[in-house]
């Protein structure tokens, strides 16, 4: 597996989140719940409308899901972005059933691909002039790599990543030695 590199700019963020809304509602309902909940893409891909919306069809509050990979139960609050995302996603996608998949493929009713996402990540990101490696685990980078810079304890990151201790979580959104280095540096009481 390649290695990905969040996306550190809030410009490019937003970039991203315009080119693909202006593209496809679906790549853009996915980037924006992607970066808003930390989610895994394989626990994104299998998300239902039903995991999404009430009976009366409107976006629940809390999504809860059972991870794939750890098979831990997961609640977790949808953001304003998301929200709307989806909202706006569905609209455009009307009609469907609850049971059918969120992000749903062209060619029918079967969820899109992993490596369908990759595409359109990759294809956003380079119209956006990113540089760094983009891939479907860049939306849970970005996700944690934000929630630091925004002064989130990393033991509460490292939590909601399910990561076994913060050096990992430090590591995974790319916290380099130099950076921490800086601190010492820069500090000078």
């Amino acid at each position: 597996m390649e290695f990905v590199e969040p996306i550190r700019d809030k410009k490019k963020i937003e970039a991203m989140k315009l080119m693909l809304r202006g593209s496809n509602l679906r790549n853009y309902c996915l980037f924006v719940l992607g970066i808003n909940s930390g989610l895994r893409v394989s626990d994104l891909l299998r998300l239902n409308i039903e995991d999404v919306l009430n009976e009366r069809g409107k976006v629940l509050d809390r999504i809860t899901i059972r991870e794939k990979k750890t098979g831990k139960a997961k609640t977790f609050p949808i953001s304003s972005s998301a929200r709307k995302s989806i909202e706006e996603y569905l609209e455009k996608r009307s009609p469907y059933l609850r049971s059918d998949p969120l992000f749903v493929s062209r060619k029918g009713n079967c969820p899109i691909q992993r490596v369908q996402a990759w595409k359109a990540l990759n294809k956003a990101a380079k119209a956006v002039r990113i540089k760094e490696r983009i891939g479907t685990h860049t939306l849970r980078k970005t996700f944690a790599y934000h929630a630091y810079k925004q002064g989130q304890d990393i033991t509460l990151i490292q939590k909601l990543l399910n990561h076994s201790a913060p050096s990992v979580t430090l590591r995974y959104i790319g916290i380099t030695q130099d950076q921490m280095d800086d601190v010492y540096l820069t500090l000078n009481l």
